[in-house]
Order: C-alpha cells, then sequence, then structure tokens
C-alpha cells in the first residue's frame, strides 16, 4: 500500500511540475504614473501550492520520504518542460520569474521536505 502512495505522489508532483511550467508565466500588470507594477502571481501561486502538496505527502506517508518522492516528481516535470521540445519550443526559458520558480521550488521545497512529521496527541494514545 505505502508503495503506491509513493507512486501517486510521485504522479502528482510530475503533474505539479508539467502544468507549473505555464501557470508560472502568469503576471498581472498595471500601469501607474511612475511606470509599470508587475505582480507575478502564477510563480507565487505554483511555489504555494507545491510546498502545501509537499507537507500533504509528508502527513499521508507518515514519512519525510512522502515529501521527497513528491518533490522528485515535480523535479522531473519541471525538467522535462525545461527542455527544448523538436518544433523548439520551450514553456520554461531562462528569464528571471523562470529562475525564480525553478530555485526557489528547490530551495524551499527542500527545506519543507525535511521538516520532521509530528504525530497528533490523538494518535499517541
Amino acid at each position: 500500500m505505502r508503495v503506491l502512495l509513493l507512486a501517486a505522489l510521485f504522479v502528482i508532483g510530475l503533474v505539479t511540475g508539467l502544468l507549473g511550467a505555464f501557470v508560472q508565466a502568469n503576471r498581472w500588470v498595471t500601469a501607474w504614473p511612475w511606470g509599470q507594477l508587475v505582480v507575478p502571481w502564477g510563480v507565487a501561486l505554483v511555489l504555494l501550492l507545491l510546498l502545501i502538496l509537499i507537507r500533504g505527502g509528508a502527513w499521508l506517508v507518515h514519512s519525510r520520504f512522502g515529501a521527497w518522492t513528491l518533490l522528485a516528481g515535480w523535479l522531473v516535470g519541471t525538467m522535462v518542460m525545461s527542455t527544448q521540445s523538436p518544433s523548439g519550443d520551450l514553456a520554461l526559458s531562462g528569464g528571471t520569474r523562470q529562475w525564480i520558480y525553478l530555485l526557489g521550488g528547490i530551495v524551499l521545497g527542500s527545506a519543507v521536505a525535511t521538516f520532521p512529521v509530528i504525530e497528533s496527541q490523538s494518535r499517541l494514545r
């Protein structure tokens, strides 16, 4: 049963990486008297979702290994989307927003995956 849960977590991470590569590009742009204000809401949304999913994976399996499995799936999906397709297209290019998405996901995801899984008081009794 645990192997199936880990496989499902890897697939969830993979799908999050594949879809997150497109969502991270969304941004809100508005003109102000002093210039444009650009808010990259897609990056923040996908990173927040990734961190929630990583903690959920750890709690689901009752081990940090669940969190690391989901993070590995996200990393594989993200790397697939950063490679050039046969038509020459890239979902993740080398811009600042994409670097923040990739490095932020790796650093924050690794930090969240290392948090210990604490059992609730009701399970200890």
